[in-house]
């Protein structure tokens, strides 16, 4: 990847989406959505003022992401949604630093091993970043679903996946209701955390509040297990705080009783702006005939990603276990 690359063509991006906005009156990431959208097709999802589809004829010809190599593409979209996000949208939406969707694609080429082909879902897509990141380290076939709430999401997170050449299925609907979904080999996400506002839906859920309202993060583990095949991963980046809230002894037994905890890896906390936003990598197999709990799960404390030697010395170590454990 070409960092040069990256730089120059976010800069010709974000100077037509700055423009659109202002013409548009519109947010930075409804314009995002747009140029993106008029850079692959030449047309828009959007209604526009013929002086913006003017402006666009003439100068989205310079985003020439189609020229790119795929990981490029998907930094200069994440560089563009970073700064779109940037006050204007809510916690649950932060976008999952490099480092650790670096990390989550090595976890689940290590997991899935040598299977031929695998389907992967992430039921908390947003704009596809983790996702495609994944995608783009997989060593295997792969059927790749997403889906989310928010409407300009999805949008960028197709149009992403369509520049990188990625086929992801996409839903765009509430993840806690029903899907039209076969059990998947692998469900990976950086969980929503918070309230989930629907009390009526959170009903049907086991891991729902006794009162008031309940976790989206426990109802979205619970919702990911229901749609995991048998013997399926689930690799999920958590809040630090999962096991000590007030809700979490429901989820403990809920997990000893649907799942094997596989391993937990606490994220460096450099990478987090403040201790109470910082996350560890959760990973579970759903339990299925001939499952068995890990010898030992792997829990441990990353190094800081800035301090090669010990992130090295770790991905050994880690190495070592999974050889260990049979993947």
């Amino acid at each position: 990847m070409q960092q040069k690359n990256v730089e120059q063509n976010f800069e010709k991006l974000n100077n037509i989406v700055e423009n659109l906005q202002t013409k548009e009156n519109i947010t930075y990431l409804e314009s995002l959505v747009i140029t993106l959208e008029y850079a692959y097709s030449q047309t828009s999802s959007s209604e526009l003022l013929q002086d913006t589809i003017d402006y666009l004829n003439k100068t989205v010809k310079v985003v020439r992401l189609e020229e790119l190599e795929k990981e490029e593409i998907r930094k200069i979209v994440q560089l563009a949604t970073l700064k779109g996000m940037r006050g204007a949208t809510q916690q649950q939406h932060l976008i999952t630093p490099d480092t650790v969707a670096m990390f989550m694609g090595y976890i689940v080429n290590k997991i899935v091993g040598k299977k031929e082909s695998i389907r992967i879902f992430d039921p908390a897509i947003g704009s596809a970043n983790l996702l495609s990141s994944i995608i783009n380290q997989l060593e295997t076939n792969y059927e790749a679903y997403g889906s989310d709430v928010d409407t300009t999401l999805i949008q960028l997170g197709l149009v992403n996946a369509n520049f990188q050449k990625i086929k992801i299925d996409l839903f765009h609907q509430d993840s806690l209701q029903p899907f039209l979904l076969e059990p998947v080999d692998v469900v990976v996400s950086d969980l929503p955390v918070g309230y989930y506002p629907d009390d009526l839906r959170a009903k049907s859920y086991e891991l729902r509040s006794d009162e008031g309202h309940s976790y989206a993060h426990h109802l979205f583990i619970e919702q990911s297990l229901h749609y995991t095949k048998e013997a399926g991963f689930l690799v999920f980046v958590v809040p630090n705080f999962l096991f000590n809230s007030d809700q979490s002894n429901k989820l403990h037994l809920y997990l000893q009783k649907h799942a094997h905890i596989v391993a937990l890896l606490q994220l460096p906390n450099s990478i987090f702006t403040s201790e109470q936003q910082a996350k560890s990598i959760l990973i579970l197999q759903k339990k299925g005939e001939g499952t068995m709990p890990p010898k030992q799960a792997l829990i441990a404390q990353l190094p800081s990603f800035k301090n090669p030697n010990a992130t090295l010395q770790m991905v050994e170590k880690m190495n070592h276990w999974f050889k260990e454990e049979g993947f």
